[in-house]
């Protein structure tokens, strides 16, 4: 029985990441301020303190400083959006992540609109929206841009396939579809609400699971050949799909862990540095 071939994040993470590096420390070099990103924090969620470290740990690596910034759970919408703004302001900041979730009492959308465009370097904005929409130079939502860059390098062009993205998330779901679609990709996207899930996948050359609920996209589902990644993470390190099956009838398919978390990374830190690059002028 043929077996899906893996797609390595973690391999071509690396590789962007020693990349990065060498980029940040050029710009430090040439200008004498090397870049920045600023990571917030609303509460103590152990996942996401965990999540942040790890970021820093990553940017200290690759030769970008970063600022942490933690803020009570008890944080309103306002004192949210207050700091936000303040790191916009600063010229010493160049990229800001905002750590999501950050309780429902807070006013996401708002939140991630009080971040300047120019250092939304993990394309959650209304603005990094439309740029990655219409194909404009801005940052893409870090795990969309990621997972095209998996699809580059292992030769799939999206163009003329049928994609299908299961999850409509406003910074995974929706941004992967379109950044899909501007590689001529037709795309469906499926949710909670599609009737027969299953035949929608059944039709996919390219499988995007991004919903959050573990091992719904079923191997019988996927198309003889087709391309699976796995966007979801579950407790217990299980994806979205059921690996095992869905890599009896793939060609190509991402783990869980090791296939899209490290391009996450990879891709916020890369544009950490190409923020930094545009505001120095450099």
């Amino acid at each position: 029985m043929t077996q899906a071939r893996l797609m390595d994040g973690t391999a071509l993470a690396r590789r962007i990441v020693e990349d990065t590096a060498k980029k940040a420390a050029d710009l430090t070099e040439r200008t004498g301020t090397a870049p920045c990103l600023a990571t917030v924090l609303v509460g103590e969620d152990p996942a996401s303190v965990t999540y942040v470290r790890m970021k820093q740990n990553r940017c200290r690596k690759a030769g970008i400083a970063s600022r942490h910034v933690t803020l009570p759970a008890t944080t309103t919408t306002g004192e949210l959006v207050g700091t936000l703004r303040e790191l916009s302001a600063d010229p010493a900041v160049h990229g800001i992540l905002l750590q999501h979730p950050v309780g429902d009492h807070i006013d996401e959308r708002a939140a991630f609109e009080a971040i300047a465009p120019q250092k939304d370097v993990d394309g959650v904005t209304f603005a990094s929206f439309a740029t990655m929409s219409f194909g404009l130079p801005g940052f893409v939502s870090c795990t969309p841009g990621g997972i095209l860059r998996l699809l580059d390098e292992y030769g799939v062009d999206p163009a003329g396939k049928r994609a299908v993205v299961v999850g409509r998330s406003a910074i995974l779901g929706r941004p992967v579809g379109m950044l899909l679609l501007a590689r001529d990709a037709t795309v469906t996207y499926c949710h909670s609400r599609t009737a027969d899930l299953s035949a929608a996948v059944r039709e996919a050359d390219v499988v995007v699971a991004a919903v959050g609920r573990p091992r719904l996209i079923r191997g019988q589902d996927i198309k003889p050949g087709a391309v699976v990644i796995d966007a979801g993470y579950n407790p217990g390190n299980v994806g979205d799909v059921d690996f095992d099956s869905a890599a009896e009838r793939a060609s190509l398919i991402t783990p869980v862990p090791g296939g899209v978390g490290p391009m996450t990374i990879a891709t916020l830190l890369e544009q950490t540095v190409e923020a930094a690059a545009r505001q120095i002028g450099a």
